[in-house]
Formats: C-alpha cells, sequence, structure tokens
C-alpha cells in the first residue's frame, strides 16, 4: 500500500490487488477512507469521511491529478 501524497491529514494510496479496476486514488484521514475514479475524477467510495472533507479531498484529487495518474500507471506497470 504505497503512499503516494500526503497533504494534512489526508494519504493518497493505492492497494496492490484490485483487479481490473479503472484508474482510481485511495485517500487515508483519521476519520475513514474514500476512493476517487481518475477518469473522470468522482467518488467511487466513502467509509466514514464528512462531506466537508470529501469536497477538500476532491479537490486535492484535481489539483494533483496529473501526479495521481503518473504514480497509478507507474504502480501498475500500464
Amino acid at each position: 500500500m504505497p503512499t503516494v501524497l500526503k497533504i494534512g491529514p489526508f494519504r493518497f494510496h493505492f492497494y496492490s490487488d484490485e483487479g481490473n479496476e479503472p484508474p482510481h486514488i485511495h485517500v487515508a484521514t483519521p476519520d475513514g477512507e474514500c476512493k476517487f475514479w481518475l477518469e473522470p475524477v468522482r467518488i467511487a467510495r466513502n467509509k466514514g469521511i464528512a462531506p466537508h472533507n470529501l469536497r477538500r479531498i476532491e479537490k486535492l484529487v484535481f489539483q494533483n491529478l496529473n501526479l495521481l495518474r503518473e504514480k497509478y500507471n507507474e504502480f501498475h506497470n500500464l
């Protein structure tokens, strides 16, 4: 579960065993975890993160989209 980016309480990471899912990023917080698809950017799953933090995370995903896509492709050998 490599960490790609850490911003404040948000840790952006991947899991190595996720089959054939589209490009995405997991974000862990002290309150829970969510997953965002990267193409197009949209929430895929949320467990325990408040709506205002989901909006903050979504904004960070957009701001770092090129890096997240690059790291996803690198990690998954695409």
